[in-house]
């Protein structure tokens, strides 16, 4: 059973966020201090009960940061957590907070290919701590939703999931939209 409150890691893996006057909100944003912040708050999310953390491949080094959090905590908290990432949104700033004017922070990606290659750099930097990975953003304007080679791969992911010895990771979808229909 999945939390029902969890932290979002994505004003925390990267300096420049989507959020108003976020690039005031850390006088320094090397990596380094970054990381050693959202270690600070995933310190005290943790303490006040948080157990479920969101990350993205468009969230910076949110994945990082998390995986390098879990490695320094007791075996007791790694699993007492739940971890999930997101696909389909590429994070193209480069550690910028202020991206040129044809440029973005992040760019929506739904096809297969990105799909597996975001599923591997995932896996390879949360391992076995990933638990629910998720399409991001999804929304019929997307047409990700009804797009047949990546819901037969996402039910390929599942079915291998489901089958594993060791099934770990819930499939699923992020919706920015209220009016999205449910999955069924």
């Amino acid at each position: 059973d999945a939390p029902r409150l969890g932290l979002g890691m994505a004003a925390l893996g990267r300096p420049g966020y989507i959020n108003l006057g976020h690039d005031d909100d850390l006088p320094e944003k090397d990596v380094d201090a970054m990381e050693v912040h959202a270690h600070t708050v995933l310190d005290e999310a943790y303490a006040l009960g948080i157990r479920y953390f969101d990350c993205a491949r468009s969230y910076g080094l949110s994945e990082k940061f998390v995986a390098s959090w879990l490695e320094n905590q007791p075996v007791e908290v790694q699993q007492s957590v739940v971890i999930g990432s997101k696909w389909g949104y590429e994070y193209t700033a480069g550690w910028r907070v202020k991206v040129g004017e044809d440029e973005a922070h992040e760019v929506k990606k739904h096809t297969v290919a990105q799909h597996e290659r975001q599923l591997a750099e995932s896996r390879e930097l949360l391992g076995p701590y990933l638990r629910l990975y998720q399409i991001h953003s999804a929304t019929e304007a997307s047409g990700v939703l009804q797009a047949d080679d990546v819901l037969g791969v996402l039910a390929r992911l599942r079915d291998e999931e489901a089958s594993a010895a060791t099934s770990r990771v819930a499939i699923g979808a992020s919706v920015s939209h209220p009016q999205v229909k449910p999955l069924e």
